[in-house]
């Protein structure tokens, strides 16, 4: 993970959540009052970002104790414990939230990446996400995403060259689009062409694209592509793939399965934080 923009991601929701401090605790709560707590996963999943929960607490509180009991990528079970704390109780519960919101919602990328990773499990294909992310989280939620066992397309727009539809309507054929990304571009930048049909790949191939993107193709269709390809480019499906019908798919000798719920549609892995112990230093 890049630490920079991920601290400042962090600092940013410190920021949402304590704009003017956290009135309740610095009210009701000492000072001095110290705790010992820990991070109770209360369903199973895979654990992702436990070290950005463990910043969030640093950068309120240097002196907080924060002792990793798993580590991101491994499994939990419900009852497990993730993570025990120790240290004052002010900036522990201030950072409570934030340090679950991001906590719960990396383990839910995770888990379910993992799901489409075991149902296509003997196969060689691959899992990828999107760039369907939520907007400044994009590094932690790919980061996610390798934790549950898939690999992450382009992480922007900067990355590599994909040419989709909306574009091609604009220049008019792949052809051109194509000889247009090689015109102008590094001779070795990639370019894949997003395809829905067999001929739209074979115009595809012809032209140099580096890699197709199958995009809501029949499974037939998907067929004839792969037969026609024979491995000189690899070959990607995305759209509606979902865990009924990823191993169907993958079956037919893809690269890649790109999936767009790993990062949108989501649900996030129930997780809490209990205070376990409580005295006041004098």
């Amino acid at each position: 993970m890049m630490e920079r923009e991920i601290e400042q991601v962090i600092r940013q929701a410190l920021a949402e959540d304590m704009p003017s401090g956290d009135i309740t605790t610095e009210a009701i709560i000492p000072p001095e009052a110290r705790v010992k707590a820990i991070i109770l996963a209360k369903e199973k999943g895979i654990l992702a970002g436990i070290d950005v929960a463990r910043r969030v607490f640093e950068l309120l509180d240097p002196s907080i104790e924060f002792l990793k009991e798993k580590e991101d990528g491994q499994a939990f079970k419900a009852g497990e414990i993730l993570a025990r704390l120790a240290g004052p109780a002010q900036p522990i519960l201030k950072g409570e939230r934030t340090a679950l919101n991001f906590l719960q919602r990396l383990c839910g990328i995770a888990t379910i990446t993992s799901r489409y990773v075991a149902a296509t499990a003997g196969t060689k294909t691959r899992i990828l996400d999107t760039r369907k992310t939520t907007p400044n989280l994009r590094w932690l939620e790919k980061y996610a995403v390798r934790m549950g066992g898939g690999f992450n397309h382009r992480l922007n727009l900067s990355e590599m060259v994909l040419i989709k539809d909306n574009h091609l309507k604009v220049v008019g054929s792949i052809r051109e689009a194509v000889e247009r990304a090689r015109r102008n571009l590094p001779a070795e930048t990639r370019i894949e062409v997003e395809v829905t049909s067999v001929a739209e790949a074979r115009e595809a191939l012809e032209a140099g694209a580096s890699e197709l993107l199958l995009d809501n193709m029949p499974l037939r269709e998907m067929r004839k592509v792969v037969s026609m390809v024979k491995g000189r480019v690899p070959v990607e499906v995305s759209g509606k793939v979902n865990l009924r019908r990823v191993r169907q798919v993958a079956s037919l000798g893809v690269d890649y399965i790109s999936v767009g719920r790993l990062t949108h549609s989501y649900k996030s892995i129930d997780l809490s934080l209990e205070i376990e112990e409580v005295r006041l230093e004098s």
